[in-house]
């Protein structure tokens, strides 16, 4: 397994290589152009289709595990193909950026329903009592909330991805606690799966972080939140000792990014909840906690600037992720988890807005920069 995760991270790095070289052929495609938008916070213009690396590396990741007979064909084909619609949704954008969003939600949702047709990844209990007794009594509601909760996650990591380095690390983070309890139960053919895509995402990510050569883009993102949503789901229907709250509780951090962002655009400030913004948490660190070079333009200062805000972020999915792994097998303890983090992200990101930001998370460096 150690061998297939070697060449899946040697395959998305050589992919990326190639597309950095061969830049001035696609850029009028991928580029993605600076400072354009709210949400934009580099400058050049950079290629946005790193989702090509993580898939190619993750499609000889899995060749190379089934002719190693560590996972079944089937299995593998199918993983792939389910994954295709909202990768090639997410592709679509980053190269025309005229994919409207509720396509590509629609795309998520048929890769999500794909996974439980043909996967059979499907949650039937949620340790929830009133719940799982619907979800007993009619089948269909597991199929439904399966689709919504692995399509939701999948923009949920594209909502995150801000910063250089953000999205993947998060994402590797969660997709090694996955492969941790897959290796406590025993379920080696998805602790394969695991590893493999840490490959894909680490080639790619050599990229990415700290310089920002190539963004994941929405390809990239999307293919990572759903290859973590198929095998979060996997691992709780293959391993009924793993309660479902486990792989909750490691997403905390993009879904519960995803739900405050709708409660405060829809409610808060009346406005529409895919309407892009700069009030997301990762953009308030890098304006008020990450202090700098303030002020400055050059590229240097701003590239460095920007990659101190990911650790912040790799931090906050920490507070979830080290507790899951703990009490994997916990639902009473990961929910008391889940509900500490929700009210520590709301207190965070309250203190942060209104200039209260705690002193020790600001990271102090030259006051001024030159303009």
């Amino acid at each position: 397994m150690l061998y297939a995760l070697f060449w899946a991270a040697i395959t998305s790095l050589v992919t990326g290589l190639f597309l950095l070289r061969y830049l001035h052929l696609h850029q009028h495609l991928s580029g993605d152009p600076p400072q354009e938008g709210p949400q934009k916070f580099h400058l050049g213009p950079t290629p946005r289709i790193g989702g090509i690396p993580i898939l190619v590396g993750l499609t000889v990741g899995l060749v190379l595990l089934v002719l190693e007979h560590r996972v079944t064909e089937m299995t593998s084909r199918y993983l792939l193909l389910a994954a295709l619609p909202v990768f090639g949704a997410g592709l679509a954008e980053d190269l025309s950026k005229r994919i409207p969003g509720l396509w590509r939600l629609l795309a998520s949702f048929v890769s999500a329903g794909l996974g439980c047709w043909l996967l059979g990844a499907t949650l039937h209990h949620l340790e929830i009592g009133g719940v799982d007794h619907l979800l007993a009594t009619l089948p269909w509601l597991g199929v439904v909330f399966t689709i919504v909760a692995v399509g939701g996650l999948c923009h949920s990591l594209n909502l995150i991805d801000g910063y250089n380095g953000l999205a993947g690390g998060v994402g590797v983070i969660i997709l090694a606690a996955l492969g941790y309890v897959a290796f406590m139960v025993g379920d080696l053919q998805l602790l394969a799966y695991c590893l493999i895509t840490i490959g894909a995402t680490a080639g790619f990510l050599t990229w990415n972080f700290p310089r920002g050569l190539l963004f994941a883009g929405d390809g990239g993102a999307y293919l990572l939140g759903f290859m973590i949503g198929e095998l979060s789901v996997a691992l709780v229907v293959r391993n009924p000792q793993v309660t479902p709250w486990f792989p909750f509780t490691l997403v905390m951090y993009p879904v519960w990014e995803t739900l405050f962002t709708i409660y405060r655009r829809r409610v808060l400030r009346g406005q529409a909840a895919g309407l892009p913004d700069a009030l997301h948490l990762h953009q308030m660190v890098f304006g008020r906690l990450v202090r700098w070079m303030v002020g400055a333009r050059e590229v240097r200062n701003l590239r460095r600037r920007n990659a101190m805000t990911a650790p912040y972020l790799w931090g906050m999915g920490l507070l979830t992720v080290i507790p899951a792994v703990l009490f994997w097998e916990y639902p009473v303890v990961l929910r008391v988890c889940c509900a500490l983090f929700m009210f520590f992200y709301v207190w965070l990101y309250q203190r942060i807005v209104r200039f209260r930001s705690p002193r020790w998370l600001v990271f102090h460096g030259p006051e001024n920069g030159s303009k």
